[in-house]
């Protein structure tokens, strides 16, 4: 039986130039086998508008230099640039400084830093970590090796047959003491948009830490850290229209300031004898080695991109492409979405009778349009559902209702090539 989606924003009208926005993205005017292409692969990577390569450029033909440690020009613009960079992530996520944003090289970075750093410092034998059913394998994997080193327990929050979270069955967890838990903002695999903020609520009543896997809601969703109860949030800029190579985590201050460091180098130190170092401030504390300045410029100058779009009209738009591709790919015969999630952003997956989706996912590419077959890096997802894969189709800013149309007509190529 489908359910009908809702919508994140209520009764808005998608006023989008889309078509004068599209032209603020070089890579997506290109053909690929004749075909003009239809990017619908923004999961894995969004494409770059020209404000963004232009900030990586200046960066590169003006201010190279390294930060923080020079007292000449270029060294003071790009340290000024950088930092304003880490101003702009702060209050993109509601932070309430921007002592609370470390960068990283993305959303996987961010939470092996957690991990390593407040994980080691204060989980130990018989500690419980919470994980949901829906996580991507750089929010179990990075658990899993701390539970080696520690001695911990997982548990996993189960899911409905729609592929979403089971509330109930994820307050009994806490019947038991819970230390911390770690979960998805959105599922990269179907969409889900999850209900953070009860999550962390209910978490917090029992005491326990919640870190938020970020990467597939900050280029959809306004964020608020704060209203969230989010403890650490991480992102990653390549998923948001921005350079790929870099991300941030947001971690309360408070949490912050406790953990010790993870890595040893230049620049996350105060001073350094062989008898004894100490350790630089937060956030440099965790920010060892020269890091990667242009593209946290360049990130910086993605979180202006969508701000110039506005989340009003960036949310309608998108929702509205999605909706369409849940409809019309849904409603085709020997089709079937993986995922009926009430609530869900950015994507939607699906599995073809008599077709393995990586043939799907290669015929799609023949007609021009990109999409990502798969399983994601979700494989307990794909279990939980009893497939191997899927093909995915995953939506931007920038994608149309005529794209659409373009993979529906697609998928009909390959049913008529496999059938």
């Amino acid at each position: 039986m489908s359910r009908k989606p809702t919508s994140l924003q209520n009764n808005n009208v998608d006023t989008l130039d889309v078509s004068a926005l599209r032209r603020e993205f070089p890579a997506l005017v290109q053909e690929v086998d004749g075909h003009s292409l239809v990017y619908l692969d923004n999961a894995a990577t969004t494409q770059k508008p020209r404000a963004v390569i232009d900030a990586l450029r200046t960066y590169y033909e003006r201010d190279n230099a390294n930060i923080h440690r020079g007292v000449h020009a270029l060294s003071v613009r790009a340290t000024g640039a950088y930092e304003t960079a880490r101003e702009k992530v702060s209050r993109f996520v509601g932070a309430a400084h921007a002592r609370e944003i470390v960068f990283v090289r993305g959303t996987t970075e961010a939470i092996n830093l957690v991990a390593s750093s407040w994980g080691s410092a204060n989980i130990k034998s018989g500690d419980t970590i919470v994980l949901t059913g829906m996580e991507h394998h750089s929010n179990i994997v990075p658990w899993q090796m701390l539970r080696a080193r520690t001695g911990a327990t997982l548990r996993i929050a189960p899911l409905t047959s729609h592929g979403e979270i089971d509330l109930d069955a994820y307050r009994a967890l806490f019947q038991n003491p819970v230390k911390f838990v770690a979960l998805a903002h959105v599922s990269n695999a179907i969409g889900t948009v999850n209900p953070v903020a009860e999550m962390a609520g209910i978490a917090h009543d029992h005491g326990a830490i919640v870190l938020v896997d970020g990467a597939q809601a900050a280029a959809h969703l306004a964020i608020d850290v704060q209203k969230l109860g989010a403890d650490f949030y991480a992102l990653s800029g390549h998923k948001m229209y921005g350079p790929t190579g870099i991300g941030a985590l947001y971690a309360r201050s408070d949490l912050l300031e406790a953990m010790p460091p993870w890595q040893g180098g230049g620049d996350m130190i105060a001073s350094v004898t062989f008898a004894q170092t100490t350790y630089n401030v937060v956030p440099h504390r965790f920010e060892a080695g020269t890091p990667n300045i242009a593209g946290a410029i360049g990130f910086g100058a993605a979180i202006d991109y969508i701000q110039s779009v506005g989340f009003d009209s960036l949310t309608v738009h998108e929702q509205s492409v999605l909706d369409y591709a849940v409809d019309a790919v849904g409603s085709l015969d020997g089709v079937r979405l993986i995922g009926t999630p009430v609530t869900r952003a950015g994507v939607i997956s699906f599995v073809m009778d008599g077709v393995h989706p990586h043939d799907a996912g290669t015929v799609l590419d023949g007609e021009g349009i990109a999409v990502r077959a798969g399983h994601h890096c979700s494989q307990p997802l794909m279990d939980f559902f009893g497939v191997p894969a899927t093909t995915r189709a995953s939506f931007g800013v920038y994608n149309t209702h005529e794209e659409v149309d373009r993979l529906v007509a697609g998928i009909i190529r390959v049913q008529e090539l496999f059938h």
